[in-house]
């Protein structure tokens, strides 16, 4: 009967260390969740200020490209100016192609990020989620040992009695 009490007594006892053991990996999962989440944060911010800077480019390659437009239209200088500012358009268009381009690019990629964060996300609150349920599971495990505990010791109390 003691035995059995005691051998009841190290599977409680093993249960809650393997609970505590699995409630510390799903909280150090958790952290490292959290870390990859506030990485591909700042990835976003990093990503989202270039895109600001990226539209101002593309903003002045546009200005300078109305003006270089409008100087051409003038049509009152001399051949050399004319050949000189189609070139310089051509390069504006260039760099606003390059800056489309970019923009698109980091669109694109801000996109995937949203959606790895949303991914991140969904992983930490399952992490979360897992490691609650271990913590129940832990505390009930207490319970139960706790319980145990006491029943032993009424157990010995009343054996000592006889």
């Amino acid at each position: 009967m003691t035995d059995r009490i005691r051998e009841k007594m190290n599977q409680l006892r093993t249960e809650a260390d393997n609970a505590v053991a699995r409630a510390e990996e799903a909280e150090a999962k958790n952290k490292k969740f959290e870390q990859t989440l506030l990485e591909r944060e700042q990835e976003v911010t990093s990503l989202n200020h270039r895109l600001g800077l990226l539209e101002a480019e593309l903003e002045k390659a546009e200005a300078k490209l109305a003006e270089f437009k409008a100087a051409n239209a003038d049509g009152e200088h001399s051949k050399q100016t004319n050949e000189a500012l189609l070139r310089k358009v051509q390069l504006l268009e260039d760099e606003l192609d390059a800056a489309e381009k970019n923009v698109k690019e980091t669109v694109e990629k801000l996109r995937q990020v949203d959606v790895k964060a949303e991914h991140f996300e969904r992983q930490v609150q399952r992490v979360e989620q897992e490691r609650d349920m271990w913590e129940k599971k832990y505390e009930e495990a207490e319970a139960k040992y706790k319980k145990s505990q006491q029943e032993l010791q009424e157990l010995e109390q009343s054996m000592q009695d006889l």
